[in-house]
């Protein structure tokens, strides 16, 4: 393909794209759309050496490969696609022709109560970071790994900090117990203090300063009237990376990335799933860049999925998809903060967790492979 190729998303799963297009041998125009006026910037620093003022806000911008050549449409969002007749319109009135399209606009903050603060941009870190003085009362709603990095980052910042949290302990949903609980002391020990089982949409002590970490919504909205297939979770596509209509079919020359893809994944026995994971933005990119280039020979995504978090200096460390198993302690040394965790789902693992013991997910992530290669031949016998 050697004609335009339209990039929708300036962030790492848009700007690892284009430039995976020109990896993989597209010669032709490529223009990158993205609603922020910012170039290309890393998401997981925001929340973590941004916030606590270890990095200053230039310190996050992407790079960019050398020979991208690509033009640039920032602080225009996308408001309507018209695959029919490979239309793009644009927030400012304009519309763009495309031959080819990427669909990698990501998602944005869950909504926040009236009065507080959310954090997904880097416009948002900076108005956050700036409110983190020492002294200060912070509430953070919400205990996923966005709410738990916020939380340690105010606390570090000196700010007495509490944590509302929907279940009895931070991240119990993602990674189950075991972690959890660790998580939980963790906080306790730098001081935090945790509300659990609250509506995190509210908070009855007194804050100067209250910040949202409820989820993410996918950023489908302007795709509506486009005929493809969106849910509250995100964007269905194929396992190659390929977006559905509403009757199933895969929509042509247009692949998408990121965290608005839903994607059958092999871990979860062929159910959509979505990640909001820097990794998976990153493997998801080359794969769609490839089958966007070469739809005749496609292949399907299959990385293994892995995320990360840091905690007050301890490193938290996750291969596959630990949320859809039960969690087994393979290892645990309180003394050194140290846990090594499974999951299993119908006795087959789907995920490990490591807390300061990052050396051993490689076994975990070589059963997982193979486990993903074993489910993908099996979907492609019975297509």
């Amino acid at each position: 393909m050697h004609r335009h190729v339209v990039v929708v998303g300036a962030s790492l799963a848009g700007l690892r794209t284009a430039e995976a297009l020109r990896r993989h041998g597209h010669r032709g125009p490529i223009t990158i759309v993205g609603a922020e006026a910012h170039a290309p910037y890393d998401r997981p620093p925001l929340s973590k050496e941004l916030l606590s003022g270890r990095l200053a806000p230039d310190g996050v911008r992407l790079p960019q490969a050398t020979g991208l050549d690509a033009g640039w449409a920032l602080g225009v969002p996308a408001v309507g696609l018209h695959p029919d007749t490979s239309e793009l319109e644009l927030a400012d009135g304009g519309v763009m022709r495309y031959d080819g399209l990427v669909i990698a606009t990501g998602a944005r903050a869950a909504p926040a109560p009236p009065g507080s603060l959310t954090l997904r941009s880097l416009d948002d870190a900076i108005a956050i970071r700036d409110q983190l003085r020492p002294g200060r009362r912070v509430a953070v709603l919400g205990g996923g790994f966005l709410g738990n990095e916020i939380a340690a980052a105010a606390r570090q910042r000196g700010c007495e900090v509490h944590l509302v949290i929907r279940q009895a302990l931070p991240l119990l949903a993602a990674v189950g117990e075991p972690v959890a609980a660790l998580i939980a002391e963790l906080h306790r020990r730098a001081g935090v203090v945790l509300h659990p089982g609250h509506q995190a949409a509210r908070t009855d002590w007194p804050a100067d300063l209250v910040i949202s970490a409820t989820g993410s919504v996918p950023n489908t909205d302007w795709l509506r009237g486009s005929g493809l297939l969106t849910d509250p979770d995100g964007l269905r596509c194929d396992q190659w990376l390929r977006p559905l209509r509403t009757d199933g079919d895969a929509v042509p020359r247009i692949v998408a990335a990121g965290d608005v893809v839903r994607w059958p994944h092999p871990l979860a026995d062929g159910e959509h799933v979505s990640l909001g994971h820097w990794s998976n933005a990153v493997d998801q990119a080359d794969t769609a860049a490839r089958n966007l280039l070469y739809p005749d020979r496609p292949v399907a995504f299959e990385a293994i999925p892995s995320f990360w978090s840091d905690l007050y200096g301890v490193q938290l460390r996750a291969v596959g998809l630990p949320r859809l198993g039960s969690p087994t302690v393979e290892e645990h040394d309180p003394d050194r903060t140290r846990l090594v965790v499974t999951y299993h789902r119908d006795a087959r693992l789907v995920g490990a967790v490591t807390v300061n013991r990052t050396s051993r997910l490689a076994r975990y992530r070589a059963e997982l492979a193979t486990r993903m290669r074993q489910s993908q031949r099996l979907a492609d016998a019975r297509r």
